[in-house]
């Protein structure tokens, strides 16, 4: 019977030497704000993809960039307005407001890849961004802190990028 409460006291010990763990841990965003030459709205209908500098697809082999869609190209998406009518927007990722979005690992190595921006409707030229790596939002605090007090560009900043209008 002695054991048990001898269990609990190293477990509880065991627990104040840990660090809580974050929800998105393992996870980073990059985040795509297109809009147009002197207006602030993103442009919605884009299709943004993440190629290598060859302008090819980046396929995710085995999530080796995302945890999300596996063995298949790595492509944004729209934040999602979750408000209801008659409300003030709210976003699924509340952070990022009205952009485009993509969960990337936390070792992305945004360095080596662009990201090639195609507006379907044909009103904007395509254009191709290289990304760096203080482009990616870093969710946790934890590595938010560490970051923090290095030198350099900070993290958490929305790859803006203004898109030409098509002359044809």
């Amino acid at each position: 019977m002695r054991k048990v409460p001898f269990f609990f006291l190293l477990f509880s010990l065991n627990l104040l030497g840990q660090v809580p763990h974050c929800g998105f841990d393992f996870t980073s965003y990059l985040v795509v704000k297109a809009n147009e030459e002197g207006k602030s709205d993103n442009i919605p209908d884009l299709k943004i993809t993440l190629v290598n500098e060859k302008g090819e697809e980046v396929i995710n082999e085995n999530n080796k960039f995302s945890w999300k869609f596996g063995n298949q190209p790595l492509m944004f998406t729209r934040n999602h307005l979750i408000s209801k009518p008659n409300e003030p927007d709210k976003w699924f990722f509340p952070y990022a407001g009205d952009t485009y979005l993509l969960s990337v690992t936390n070792t992305f190595p945004a360095e080596e890849f662009y990201i090639k921006i195609q507006d379907t409707k044909g009103k904007f030229n395509d254009q191709v961004v290289q990304l760096q790596t203080f482009n990616m939002y870093i969710l946790c605090s934890s590595e938010n802190e560490r970051q923090a007090r290095t030198f350099g560009p900070r993290t958490n900043n929305p790859i803006e990028v203004v898109l030409l209008k098509n002359n044809k």
